[in-house]
């Protein structure tokens, strides 16, 4: 018998295998996709902000938030040093009543807010922009400072402060979503490995026949492994499946909310998808390799001769 023969063959008995015991094989299946459906979303979030983030890095700003008390001069002196610097591709002077005029377009629910104080509700501000991919950090880093310390500004707003934090979030996002997908993965390993043993202990009469007859063991354990490798690999698509129909059933074309966008702004490219195939896979056949050892099939052929034994 050549290998193509030989894999027909293993695929064919595991095709059966799985027919007849569906309830078990069922669980392995659903085990591995629980697992996997996690490890995706993880992955599918992480990857969502990640791109926010990149856009978001796009376009950082430093905002300077002048004192209510500042001089009327004091907007067109930080904007003049603004413009000194090297590093600075746009500036924007924003004065009390334009910052006021943005909060009613921004939040026109909330305009109330801003109505009847006897002084300006919102501080003028200098909009600074810039290339933070070509930003020299030293002098970026002491200019802020120098602005920090000049008594007119209150207050400096450096967005990347913020989306450090985020990235520190995506990280931690991460390596929870891993370790617990981890977690269940070798759960899910470890129920494939007790339906393959399961169903190696129902065969261990044929198992004996075959050894009998000297047929080898990668021909008698090759049809366990193509088990355990199809319930992995089902139980990956099958998780796909889940994470294709949430991400439909999440995507909303009004929703245009920051949890909208990190659910649902772009699925799992092909590659992704072919690693969850691929692990899932991996994960059927580690179970089934690690519950075929030899002790195991040993332990079944012992018990066999010892029932023959009894029964003689």
């Amino acid at each position: 018998m050549n290998l193509w023969q030989a894999l027909r063959y293993f695929f064919r008995e595991a095709s059966v295998s799985l027919l007849r015991s569906w309830k078990v094989s069922l669980l392995a299946v659903l085990t591995i996709a629980v697992s996997l459906f996690v490890s995706g979303v993880v992955l599918l979030v992480s990857s969502n902000l990640g791109q926010l983030v990149k856009g978001w890095r796009s376009q950082t700003k430093v905002v300077l938030y002048l004192e209510p008390d500042a001089p009327p001069t004091a907007l067109g002196e930080l904007t003049a040093l603004a413009q000194q610097q090297s590093w600075v591709t746009a500036v924007e002077p924003v004065s009390a009543e334009e910052a006021e005029a943005r909060f009613r377009t921004s939040f026109p629910s909330l305009g109330d807010l801003v109505e009847g104080w006897e002084d300006d509700p919102l501080p003028p501000s200098l909009e600074l922009s810039f290339e933070a991919a070509t930003l020299p950090k030293a002098a970026y880093e002491n200019w802020i400072e120098t602005m920090r310390q000049r008594p007119e500004i209150a207050m400096v707003d450096d967005d990347r402060d913020w989306l450090a934090q985020v990235s520190a979030l995506i990280t931690v996002v991460r390596g929870v979503g891993l370790a617990l997908g981890a977690v269940l993965l070798g759960a899910a390993i470890f129920t494939i490995g007790s339906v393959i043993r399961l169903t190696a202990y129902m065969y261990h009469e044929e198992i004996s026949i075959m050894r009998i007859v000297g047929a080898t063991e990668f021909y008698i354990r090759g049809p366990f492994y193509v088990e355990g490798l199809l319930q992995g690999t089902l139980g990956a698509v099958l998780a796909l499946g889940g994470l294709h129909l949430a991400h439909g059933l999440l995507q909303t074309p009004s929703d245009a909310s920051l949890w909208g966008s990190v659910m649902t702004a772009h699925f799992l490219g092909w590659r992704h998808q072919l690693v969850l195939i691929a692990l899932g896979a991996a994960a059927g056949l580690v179970g089934a390799i690690f519950s075929l050892r030899r002790e195991s099939l040993g332990t079944a052929d012992a018990n066999v001769g010892t029932g023959d034994e009894d029964g003689a």
